[in-house]
């Protein structure tokens, strides 16, 4: 099974993450979900974005580095929005990445100006809907060998979070099984094949 670090997205680390993370443990996966916020969660998206614009990119990537520092290199990194970034930076930095997925949001390596590392499988999952989609970004992304990028119905932004207005307990499912069916493959030691 897999070690799992997952960000968490501009809400917050909110009862809908923890409860994600615990889908996760149950399927035999460990889990890490470092609180860049430092307990605030914001019930509204746009809310959250805010607050994380004023406090600036800069910190939450100095907490997530920090937040990882004492782990062991061979991760799988998760993002939830704007915790996809902090996912990526991790993949980027940090050598020995097993995977990394991310939800309501992709990333374009060029933001970095990196190369995506050889040999590490990815998958992100966005809804075509979403005001938060960032076209170009996906754009690249889908060109990351080992990518892949799912695109659900439906105009949700938190589409898998329990409680939250934007659930959509049928594309939570099946992003959600898309995604333990990579952690098994990458915490088995294979190499997921991207659907093209």
């Amino acid at each position: 099974m897999a070690e799992v670090v997952l960000f968490h997205h501009a809400g917050g680390l909110t009862d809908g993450v923890r409860a994600f993370a615990r889908m996760l443990q149950d399927d035999g996966h460990t889990v890490h979900t470092p609180d860049l916020f430092e307990g605030r969660t914001f019930p509204v998206t746009r809310e959250g974005v805010a607050w994380a614009d004023a406090v600036g990119e800069d910190v939450f990537a100095g907490r997530a580095a920090e937040a990882v520092a004492s782990l062991p290199p061979h991760l799988v990194y998760g993002g939830m929005s704007m915790g996809a970034a902090r996912a990526a930076e991790q993949v980027l930095a940090r050598p020995g990445a097993l995977g990394a997925f991310f939800l309501y949001g992709t990333v374009a390596p060029s933001w970095w100006e990196a190369t995506w590392p050889a040999g590490v499988p990815s998958q992100a999952h966005v809804s075509a809907g979403d005001e938060f989609r960032e076209p170009d970004a996906e754009a690249e992304y889908a060109q990351v060998p080992g990518a892949e990028l799912f695109v659900y119905p439906g105009e949700g932004h938190l589409f898998a979070e329990p409680g939250h207005p934007d659930f959509d307990p049928t594309v939570a499912a099946t992003a959600t099984g898309r995604v333990l069916t990579f952690l098994r493959l990458v915490g088995a030691g294979a190499k997921p094949v991207p659907r093209r």
